[in-house]
This record gives C-alpha cells, sequence and structure tokens, in this order.
C-alpha cells in the first residue's frame, strides 16, 4: 500500500497512462507473488486502496472538474479507471491458486513392478 500511495502523490503533471503504467507494474507483480496463499480479502481491500488513491490523484490532477466530468473522461465504464490504451490492474479479479500435490505429476525413475 506504500508503494501505491508513493507513486499516486507525485506529480500530477504526469498523464493518466504513465501512472497507469507504473502502478500496474507494481499491483501485477506483488498479486502474482502472493497468489499462493488465502490472500482474497487483501486483494479486494488494495483494490479499493488502488481506486482511491487513483481518483485522489485525479481529483488533484483536475481540481476545477466535478466528480462527473472526471469519470467521464478517465474511466471505462464510467467507475474504473482508464485510457484509451491502459486500464487500472484489478487485483481483486485474480484467482487464488492454493498449493496442490503434485507427487502423482512427478515421473518416478524406477519401473513400475505391476
Amino acid at each position: 500500500m506504500a508503494k501505491v500511495k508513493k507513486l499516486c502523490w507525485q506529480d500530477v503533471n504526469l498523464p493518466l497512462d504513465v501512472l497507469l503504467h507504473q502502478l500496474n507494474q507494481v499491483l501485477r507483480g506483488w498479486t502474482t507473488y502472493f497468489k499462493h496463499g488465502s490472500s482474497k480479502a487483501t486483494f479486494s481491500y488494495l483494490r479499493a486502496y488502488a481506486w482511491k488513491q487513483v481518483f485522489g490523484w485525479l481529483r488533484r490532477k483536475y481540481p476545477r472538474a466535478n466528480w462527473k466530468e472526471i469519470r467521464r473522461k478517465n474511466t471505462s465504464d464510467g467507475w474504473w479507471p482508464a485510457t484509451s490504451e491502459v486500464t487500472l490492474f484489478n487485483p481483486g479479479a485474480v484467482k487464488i491458486v492454493y498449493y496442490s500435490y503434485r507427487g502423482r505429476k512427478i515421473p518416478s525413475p524406477w519401473p513400475s513392478t505391476a
């Protein structure tokens, strides 16, 4: 969360594309690393936190625009931050993959005696 906050409190003169690219790298890496644990609730919380930080950045970038204008200009479906090229990565949509037993998939070096 500290990295997301740090990225969203940087210069507002950057285009939204640049901010979304930087955030996507951080969010994808973090969720890829932790998707093997029971972290669905944490990913959902991170999704809400990233959304809130991006919209805070947009409100600082366009101080005279109202909420409706900001949403119309900077979202794909009315709520999720996106441009024509980049969409904010959604950590809440990451599928959790628990450890699965691999013993049967590993070939045995010994011939079977059956």
